[in-house]
């Protein structure tokens, strides 16, 4: 049987390894075999599967920019060299990738949605709009003002902080998942607003000029639990819930503000700690029926990845109460489709029957009785300038260290991200996210899973600890550039303790 070859497009950590496990995992109860391949990919992930002998394929693109993508997917497509590929930046679908390809004849072996529906994750004004008339519970206030109106913004934030306790402003526009900001108390008010119009001045002058007003989104802060749903969606509308997975968004321990901001994540584990048959079956009711439901009438619908930011709130025996969303993503997540991921065994069968329209047929196949976890490494302080690190100022071309035959005994796997590499096999750092370090853990008969979690956590911590991956600092070649947060997993423990009552 000919292998179905299933591009993954983009530069992170999340392409590169959906492509290795759609090549390796073995399905019980989908037969089919598959190939995984990365589209462009980073300079690093190439050799760096040849050295580990991965089973992944990589499909070169020129440049980051649309065309350079539409370009060698075309190609491929012609060549058959790819049967299908699955749009994981969300900036090429706000950019109109998928019509390109629909354009060249090859919209059906797109996963995405093309420029019409892509305001749901690029306008989360929109996408207000669109949850309000869908009936999809949204955070219990939000308003709409001109960025550049601070009265407007003091009195609202004013407002929420009397009646719900906090305050959330957010840039509406693509942010990398960085364009949120928490307001606890007043004080906060005036620091956070200007900070927010800091970073995106920018940003609003090039997509509204000078003359237009600048919206903002302001929502009352939600409390409870932050949960993501993630949903594979058929050209029919038919669709399936993935395992959930938690993020941990903010880059250190604790509530997010000014000296600790939202980032692009800093890790995950799945499943999430409250996942229940209840809530994803509230999940389901409440977001993803009349969700897709909305897009079916609107015209926009497509095979796609639905990716909804929530909070969900819970009675004193953690049965859901509701889920309210904060946003909607037309994408899988990163980092946490990567612990999603190592749990599913059929995920090339689930993305094959999305352009067949044949989704209610392939259930997620998944290991229900693993935990994995997901950690991110990422540049830390220091360097000729005294940069601050991710997601600040880094620290760029340092040499990376690693025990490849280390992990291999410990069962972690590393995917390179922000890496590179030299004509000599020679890996280096290249900024940002640097790598991932991913494992499972089998929960056997008898054992909790917050001592399961425990167990795999310091098996990577020890990693870490250990330097079997460091960036070499330039000014202390025993050092370590790398950084992570040591919390990612707790919540298992802190479920069980709240779930007992201690």
């Amino acid at each position: 049987m000919e292998k179905l070859k299933i591009g993954f497009i983009g530069t992170d950590g999340r392409s590169f390894l959906a492509a290795l496990e759609t090549s390796r995992a073995t399905s019980e109860l989908y037969p089919g075999e598959y190939q995984g391949f990365v589209v462009r990919g980073t300079p690093a992930m190439p050799p760096f599967a040849r050295k580990m002998k991965w089973p992944v394929g990589f499909i070169p693109v020129s440049d980051h920019k649309l065309e350079a993508y539409a370009a060698a997917l075309i190609e491929a497509f012609r060549q058959d060299t790819l049967d299908l590929a699955l749009v994981m930046p969300e900036a090429l679908l706000f950019d109109g990738l998928v019509d390109r390809l629909e354009e060249a004849g090859f919209g059906d072996r797109v996963i995405g949605l093309d420029q019409k529906g892509a305001f749901i994750e690029a306008d989360k004004l929109a996408c207000k709009h669109l949850c309000r008339d869908a009936g999809i519970p949204v955070a219990p206030a939000w308003d709409e003002v001109d960025a550049r109106d601070y009265p407007a913004v003091l009195g609202v934030c004013l407002d929420y902080l009397h009646d719900f306790g906090g305050a959330v402003l957010k840039f509406p526009y693509s942010a990398g998942g960085k364009g949120a900001r928490i307001i606890l108390n007043t004080w906060e008010i005036r620091d956070v607003y200007e900070e927010l119009l800091k970073d995106y001045k920018e940003s609003y002058s090039q997509l509204c000029g000078k003359k237009n007003p600048w919206p903002l989104l302001i929502e009352a802060r939600m409390s409870g639990v932050e949960i993501s749903f993630t949903i594979f969606v058929d050209k029919n509308g038919n669709y399936q819930l993935l395992p959930t997975a938690m993020d941990y968004p903010e880059r250190f321990e604790g509530p997010p503000g000014l000296d600790n901001p939202i980032t692009g994540g800093m890790g995950s584990i799945s499943p999430h700690p409250l996942e229940s048959p209840a809530l994803m079956a509230l999940a389901e009711e409440t977001i993803a029926k009349p969700l897709i439901k909305s897009i079916k009438e609107k015209g926009i619908l497509r095979p796609c990845v639905l990716y909804p930011g929530c909070f969900a709130s819970f009675d004193q025996n953690f049965q859901p109460r509701a889920v309210r969303v904060c946003e909607i993503n037309i994408r899988p997540g990163e980092p946490e489709f990567q612990p999603i991921v190592k749990r599913l065994r059929n995920l090339g069968a689930m993305l094959k029957a999305m352009p067949e329209g044949r989704l209610a047929e392939v259930a997620p196949e998944v290991r229900m009785d693993q935990i994995s976890l997901c950690l991110a490494l990422v540049t830390g302080p220091g360097g000729p300038k005294q940069q601050k690190g991710y997601p600040w100022s880094l620290t760029k071309g340092e040499l990376l260290s690693m025990d490849f035959e280390y992990f291999d005994k410990k069962k972690i796997t590393v995917i390179p991200s922000a890496m590179d590499c030299t004509e000599e096999g020679v890996f280096k750092s290249d900024g940002s996210r640097v790598a991932y370090l991913v494992a499972n853990a089998t929960v056997k008969a008898g054992q909790k899973r917050g001592q399961v979690v425990e167990s795999l956590r310091q098996r990577l911590l020890n990693a870490f600890d250990q330097g079997k991956i460091r960036v070499i600092p330039r000014e202390n070649e025993q050092g370590n550039r790398l950084a992570l947060r040591r919390d990612i997993g707790l919540h298992y423990q802190k479920a069980e303790m709240l779930g007992s009552g201690q």
